[in-house]
């Protein structure tokens, strides 16, 4: 009897520790939610790249795929906040968030204000975040509204190499991910992924700041899809899409800048194409005097594009060399890259662009 009522004590002792425990650590949960601080946008130990908007330093405004935040905190939770455009009930961005270099974990925005969890449990010290913009200009902007954690600390020295990577889709990431909605299914930007684009993995590579100055469907003299902008025309903008809001170039001088655009352009006149690509040099040129330009192959063009992409690419940088430019190169991708949806490259084929293009890089810069 002795027995059987001591083990009835010890049983109700355990699960009343177990409930006591649980309701604690709930509590310290509840009290670590309520101790979170909200830093604004405005913070200067938030840093920022890309093509922003910072009319409104609260809310600092960006269009183009692959601008980022980063900042390094303390605490082991983290909330985001974000504000997405939604021109219409059916279009949301998508984000990127990585903390502590662990795997990036890719979201879909679900209304106007998002206040997004991106952190929880984490040890004690201090961690990095990044936040970067999956989706294009065609899916409208987001707003960085600031983060709540227990405190702000100062990033290290950001990295000296920069890169700028103009293009069209194929450089935006788009069609590149399928791993939540297959090719077919869902909306236009329910596969972009800008994060995983080869220009953000070459960039990671390599150690660099990133641009992405892309548009899907734009071409260099013609573009496709029913747009009505082309690449020189918009080349000075914040918001390349809606060829909005002047860019101050002085904000970002890249080391390296590629050319991936042709694509859209199909088979024009060679004369004509050839002395558009070159006036298009001359422009990149005045912004960035000391800049190594690479004029790239389209990745995903099929062999007739290929052959005529090297022909034409090959003139434009002779002429520009013999023109006194010597610092405008060519690369070739070695095969194509087609995976994805509509044929673009997917996740696996941007890494393995990204690969060819890292060891080129490297090589030629001595990087």
């Amino acid at each position: 009897m002795w027995k059987h009522i001591n083990f009835i004590t010890m049983k109700a002792k355990l699960l009343a520790g177990i409930i006591c425990i649980l309701f604690f650590q709930s509590l310290s949960a509840h009290q670590m939610a309520d101790s979170l601080k909200l830093f604004t946008a405005d913070n200067s130990f938030f840093r920022y790249t890309g093509r922003i908007d910072f009319s409104n330093q609260k809310l600092p405004r960006y269009w183009m795929p692959g601008v980022y935040v980063k900042a390094k905190f303390t605490g082991s939770h983290c909330t985001v906040l974000i504000n997405d455009e939604m021109p219409n009930a059916k279009t949301h961005n998508y984000i990127e968030i990585v903390v502590d270099d662990n795997q990036p974990v890719r979201l879909q925005l679900t209304g106007t204000h998002n206040e997004i969890e991106a952190a929880k449990g984490l040890g004690p010290g201090a961690h990095t975040i990044v936040i970067c913009k999956n989706t294009e200009a065609g899916t409208g902007y987001i707003e960085f509204a600031g983060l709540k954690c227990l405190a702000l600390k100062r990033l290290p020295a950001k990295p000296a190499r920069k890169i700028e990577f103009i293009g069209n889709s194929i450089t935006c990431g788009t069609g590149s991910d399928q791993s939540e909605m297959p090719c077919g299914k869902g909306l236009w930007q329910d596969q972009h992924n800008a994060y995983m684009s080869y220009g953000a993995l070459t960039a990671g590579s390599l150690k660099a700041q990133y641009h992405l100055s892309a548009v899907s469907g734009i071409g260099l003299m013609h573009s496709c899809c029913k747009l009505t902008i082309t690449m020189p025309q918009v080349f000075d903008k914040i918001n390349m899409r809606a060829d909005s809001i002047a860019w101050d170039f002085k904000n970002y001088m890249p080391d390296v800048v590629t050319i991936c655009l042709g694509q859209n352009d199909g088979r024009q006149d060679s004369t004509v194409f050839c002395d558009n690509y070159i006036n298009f040099i001359k422009q990149v040129r005045q912004q960035y005097a000391r800049a190594t330009i690479v004029c790239l192959s389209s990745p995903m063009a099929d062999e007739g594009l290929v052959m005529l992409m090297k022909s034409r690419l090959g003139s434009i940088v002779q002429k520009a060399n013999n023109n006194g430019d010597k610092n405008i190169y060519t690369y070739y991708f070695s095969k194509r890259y087609h995976n994805g949806c509509d044929s673009h490259p997917d996740l696996s084929e941007h890494r393995e662009i990204a690969n060819e293009l890292t060891t080129y890089l490297k090589k030629l810069k001595g990087w």
